[in-house]
């Protein structure tokens, strides 16, 4: 009776879990994210001490925590922070840093100065929404909760703000941004 019960208890444990932090996922970084050595925070910001980890890095993710996915990145671990996205639950916030397929495969056919903005971190003119995120992250949802809007914006510190404006055909069709910022995000 006790081994039923215990086994019935451990059943029940295990199913009421997650998905991902019963099994490791391996997957692809979806974009450029810059991180300090063992933090990542879905901002993006480019500070001083942070390196980006470009878009296609695989990955293995090994737990989930509050606002938090620990991933395993070129033999590191790493804290992926969702801090401006909690709009997002953590397994929908994990699956749009975590792409199954490596999303660089994608970017072959394009132009190479769509390419090289993507491996600078820069926007271009004529880039498409994928590239875009694909180049600097994704916005946060605190400021934009629909990715499909015509003006998304972006931040590389508290005080860089910069708009990446799309057309009807939603390809780039502007960057905007004060002069200093425009000159570290534009091409």
């Amino acid at each position: 009776m006790f081994t039923r019960i215990s086994l019935c208890l451990a059943l029940a444990t295990a199913c009421s879990l997650p998905a991902l932090a019963q099994e490791s996922t391996d997957g692809y970084l979806c974009c450029n994210l810059r991180s300090d050595g063992s933090w990542i925070s879905d901002i993006n910001y480019a500070e001083d001490g942070k390196h980006i980890i470009p878009a296609g890095t695989p990955l293995k993710v090994l737990n989930q925590g509050r606002y938090r996915v620990y991933v395993q990145i070129e033999g590191k671990k790493q804290a992926l922070g969702n801090d401006y996205s909690r709009e997002l639950d953590l397994n929908a916030f994990t699956a749009r840093y975590v792409a199954k397929t490596d999303p660089t495969a994608a970017l072959a056919a394009a132009p190479e100065k769509i390419r090289t903005a993507v491996r600078e971190a820069r926007v271009v003119p004529g880039m498409t929404r994928e590239q875009v995120f694909m180049s600097v992250g994704y916005p946060v949802t605190s400021e934009n909760p629909r990715l499909d809007a015509r003006v998304l914006r972006y931040w590389l510190s508290s005080f860089a703000e910069f708009q990446v404006v799309f057309d009807d055909s939603g390809l780039v069709k502007e960057i905007v941004a004060d002069p200093a910022t425009r000159n570290l995000i534009a091409q």
